[in-house]
């Protein structure tokens, strides 16, 4: 797979505060992947996404995007490549139309109107959204706010799309229709890079993890590989997923357990009673 986004020993500071955000970061993410980064607040996580897609600059190292150098190469160029959907929608939203929100980023990038209407379309029934064109978007619920972010940033079609938080504020609805969109979205070729405190969905979509502390990458793999470094997890802070430690628990006493969702302990228990039973 290609390389869409590099990031060389990137150190960041911000204006006014002595500590380091980040500390020697490297990273690289290839078309086509579905990453999680995990971590507690003050952890890098947000201060690295922001670094992704030019919002902010390194301080020392090197960030490309598509062989772009962020530190030299116009904003409007990276945003193009890379959209972020920030965790609260009314940082984002300022149209008082839904279709004017969706349609203000196509229009931004200078496309033609009848491309910008073809993109309104695609982008709000992707979401879910058809028929709240001409609703104000401060009329919906929280839910359907975030889906209208995820749409505005859709329709500018990026290559990667960055999620800060995504399930912040949801139900259980809302995150399982959040869950099924996301994997959609990466299965029809979009890069998705997931910033989040929820280790369920983590576990529910993400196909490798990155785990932060202190502005420093701890791990980087597979998510059943991540979720199950139990040791690094406690030294960050971070919490396993329930069903890992429930897995771990049942390890303890000679159940053979590897499971990340229900799902899975739940055909995983089935096959180890299957084998007492028999």
């Amino acid at each position: 797979m290609a390389t869409v986004i590099e990031v060389r020993d990137l150190w960041f500071k911000y204006p006014g505060v002595d500590d380091w955000a980040l500390r020697g970061v490297n990273f690289t993410l290839s078309s086509g992947e579905l990453v999680a980064i995990i971590g507690q607040n003050g952890g890098g996580k947000t201060t690295l996404a922001k670094n992704l897609n030019g919002l902010l600059k390194p301080t020392k190292g090197v960030v490309l995007v598509d062989g772009l150098d962020t530190r030299s190469t116009p904003t409007r160029e990276i945003v193009r490549r890379v959209g972020y959907v920030f965790q609260n929608p009314s940082h984002q939203i300022f149209e008082s139309k839904v279709w004017e929100e969706v349609a203000y980023g196509p229009r931004n990038l200078g496309l033609p109107e009848d491309e910008v209407r073809n993109r309104v379309r695609w982008a709000l029934s992707l979401v879910g959204l058809e028929g709240f064109e001409d609703h104000n978007p401060y009329d919906l619920d929280y839910s359907k706010m975030k889906l209208l972010t995820i749409a505005s940033v859709l329709a500018m079609k990026p290559k990667v799309i960055v999620l800060d938080e995504p399930t912040t504020g949801q139900d259980h609805a809302g995150r399982h229709v959040l869950a099924k969109l996301v994997r959609q979205l990466n299965s029809e070729g979009f890069t998705i890079v997931v910033i989040t405190h929820d280790m369920r969905f983590v576990a529910e979509v993400a196909k490798r993890v990155v785990l932060m502390a202190d502005g420093r990458i701890l791990l980087d793999g597979p998510t059943r590989e991540v979720l199950y470094a139990v040791d690094v997890l406690r030294r960050a802070a971070i919490k396993p997923p329930q069903i890992v430690q429930l897995s771990l628990a049942l390890r303890e006493i000679g159940f053979p357990m590897n499971a990340l969702t229900l799902a899975e302990a739940t055909e995983e228990v089935a096959r180890i009673l299957r084998g007492t039973l028999k």
